[in-house]
């Protein structure tokens, strides 16, 4: 993801005290997209990158998160690692060269618990002025690393995921529970949405992204925005901490024992997975359904073989881990059921007449009603097999699905697959789209955005419905 933000310093700050607060969920990790580390942001003094200050934080190769500075004497890797796709972090980073004791002049915080075990653990000299943090013409990042001359950057090592409610405060030094909080009914930490309280200084900035057309717009009051590069049609997105929408479990995809040919590719979010060389399971969501009705539309991109050979399959399974360490597709296990582009469903790796055949381009939305232990699936807005999914006990046209209660797992993810040698790409938006939008429709709690208009009833899968009616 070739996203980033950027901002020249133009009025001189306090280059003591500083603090970076923002929430990531990871894509794919850093040993299975070929980067060394995931720059999360940098900064860098206003003499350049190679001869003055410059600061970064990072996930590394084995996925600890460290932060480094050239010149202020900091090596901060934390022992803990962080391989959770699903999830999202709020990392804060504190920084206070005035503090006495070393320890207190670099604070981490991760979901609110600050950081005390560190395979690294260097720090800078009391009083330390970082240029990078607040000097007229220093240059900051967010969303990768850069190397070269302040004049012409090169960006490096981007942001492999998603970056909600970045922060940065100058002249100001605060803990996580100023930008975040316990919720009393959940239990989660959370975002706070009144940060009114924090002073950002004359350098400082706050990005909530809720402009799709000025990503960059400055929220503290401040007027500091930052500069958009490299931002696509769909750089914006509905999955936040607040509400956190299934994506593809990249770590599921990869438990087959094959070489890499035969493992699926992610990316755009995890929401865009290419499965090559038969590696059939190609993406499963990261949230798990085991009761309630919930929809999602699945893009069939493109394949390389058109005809009667099952090359993609979507649907859902009771067991993706299953699936993966066998070489399985969506459909092959006996509680799976998954529509495949011949027309026919597939259960128990048994294909029966069911409905239309589709191809590139086309949209499957899939209805899963575990109240009625049924799914039902359409092609471009049209339910198959004269299915109506609010039919209830009734379940005209749909296809039986074995009780969650008696599955590997409690209940079903969602899947995509292919069968053949060639190669097959899908996009998923679980009201999350990677693809454009062109009508735009929510689910019964008004979340999400889909293509097609999703059966009264039916939810998006994201943690807000999770709690209501999952």
């Amino acid at each position: 993801m070739a996203t980033y933000l950027t901002r020249t310093v133009s009025d001189a700050t306090s280059n003591r005290l500083a603090t970076f607060s923002f929430w990531v969920k990871r894509s794919n990790l850093t040993d299975q997209d070929g980067q060394g580390s995931n720059y999360l942001f940098c900064v860098a003094g206003p003499g350049g990158f190679s001869d003055s200050d410059w600061l970064g934080l990072q996930f590394r190769g084995v996925d600890t998160l460290r932060l480094t500075s050239w010149y202020g004497g900091i090596n901060v890797t934390t022992n803990k690692v962080f391989r959770d796709p699903a999830s999202w972090y709020h990392i804060v980073v504190r920084i206070d060269t005035t503090a006495g004791a070393a320890a207190n002049r670099v604070r981490m915080y991760i979901n609110g618990t600050e950081q005390t075990s560190f395979g690294n653990s260097s720090y800078p000299s009391q009083d330390y002025d970082f240029n990078c943090l607040g000097d007229s013409g220093a240059k900051h990042y967010v969303g990768c690393a850069v190397s070269g001359s302040i004049g012409s950057p090169s960006p490096y090592d981007y942001t492999n995921g998603y970056i909600a409610d970045f922060n940065f405060t100058s002249g100001q030094s605060y803990p996580a529970s100023s930008f975040a909080e316990t919720d009393s009914t959940t239990g989660e930490w959370k975002p706070k949405s009144d940060l009114s309280a924090l002073t950002y200084g004359d350098n400082g900035f706050r990005l909530k992204f809720e402009n799709a057309g000025s990503l960059g717009a400055d929220s503290s009051g401040q007027g500091h925005n930052l500069t958009v590069s490299g931002a696509g049609t769909n750089a914006q997105t509905t999955d936040t901490p607040s509400n956190n929408f299934a994506v593809f479990n990249p770590l599921i995809a990869y438990l087959n024992a094959g070489s890499n040919s035969t493992r699926p590719t992610f990316s755009e979010g995890n929401l865009k997975t290419v499965t090559t060389n038969s590696g059939k399971l190609g993406g499963s969501s990261t949230l798990l359904m085991t009761k309630g009705k919930w929809y999602a539309e699945f893009k069939f991109v493109e394949s390389n073989n058109a005809g009667s050979t099952i090359e993609s399959v979507i649907g859902v399974t009771d067991s993706p881990q299953r699936l993966a360490a066998q070489f399985g597709k969506p459909g092959e296990r006996a509680n799976d059921v998954a529509y495949a582009q011949t027309g026919n469903k597939l259960i128990g790796d048994s294909a029966t007449s069911f409905g239309a055949t589709y191809t590139d381009g086309d949209i499957i939305g899939v209805a899963v009603d575990l109240d009625n232990n049924a799914i039902y699936f359409s092609k471009n807005g049209v339910f198959q097999n004269s299915g109506v999914p609010t039919s209830g006990s009734t379940k005209t046209g749909a296809i039986a699905l074995t009780d969650p209660a008696s599955t590997v797992e409690g209940g079903y993810y969602f899947a995509v697959g292919e069968a053949s040698s060639e190669t097959s790409t899908h996009q998923a938006n679980f009201g999350n789209p990677p693809f454009t939008i062109s009508s735009g429709n929510t689910d019964s709690a008004g979340l999400g955005n889909f293509e097609y208009a999703v059966p009264s009833g039916y939810y998006a899968l994201c943690t807000k419905n999770l709690n209501t009616v999952g």
